[in-house]
């Protein structure tokens, strides 16, 4: 093989790790089920200072109000964004008010990712909380289980092996029949719920017995 030959061969195989660099490692969804009565869910890790993460939201709540299906968020900051940790105890503050105003918190951010940052962050909070009537204390988690939550996840999400944020999957109720599929093209996100619903049986409808009459006792007349 010529030098040209194996500089070209260089290139091929570095561009190919650049572009898929999880192809054949991706995290492993088996362990999640949907939850009690669903069919089928989707489940996203993601960390709020990722612009991956930013782009697929919209496209998460899309599909899932589309198909209404139930969305199953974690947190995984990553080491390298110096605000998402933060951001992300946050967010479980506004999940303990409503879980509707966690995820409108969590959309915010998203908005509002490229001018946010470390100095700057709370400010951004402060605005959010104000324009939705939820004041946030200054000190908000003094026990720490906000921060533990967000910590759970992020070990979650080593166990399974996640490789990258975010890292969403569809998954459904039928057990070994329904594996869970991780979606890379999120404009196919609602394909792959549709697919997953008819793979995915309906759960058994509670069947309703008939109350049971007591037979009145009739008296004699004296």
């Amino acid at each position: 093989m010529n030098r040209l030959a194996k500089n070209f061969l260089h290139i091929a195989v570095w561009l190919a790790i650049a572009v898929f660099p999880v192809a054949s490692f991706g995290a492993d969804g088996s362990s999640f089920k949907p939850p009690a009565g669903e069919r089928v869910a989707i489940v996203v890790f993601e960390d709020l200072e990722c612009p991956r993460c930013a782009l697929a939201y919209p496209q998460v709540w899309d599909a899932a109000n589309a198909h209404h299906v139930h969305v199953m968020l974690h947190d995984f900051p990553l080491q390298m964004h110096p605000w998402s940790f933060d951001a992300a105890v946050y967010a479980r503050y506004f999940d303990t008010k409503s879980q509707k105003l966690g995820d409108d918190f969590r959309g915010y951010i998203f908005k509002n990712q490229p001018q946010i940052d470390k100095q700057n962050l709370r400010q951004y909070v402060d605005k959010f909380a104000s324009d939705n009537k939820a004041p946030i204390p200054f000190v908000f988690d003094s026990d720490g289980q906000l921060k533990a939550k967000v910590i759970a996840d992020r070990e979650l999400g080593t166990q399974i092996g996640l490789q990258h944020t975010p890292t969403i999957f569809v998954i459904g109720n039928g057990g070994a029949a329904t594996p869970p599929v991780e979606i890379e093209d999120y404009s196919k996100l609602g394909q792959a719920v549709e697919e997953m619903l008819q793979k995915s049986p309906a759960p058994p409808s509670a069947k309703k017995t008939a109350p049971k009459k007591t037979p009145t006792k009739k008296t004699e007349k004296k």
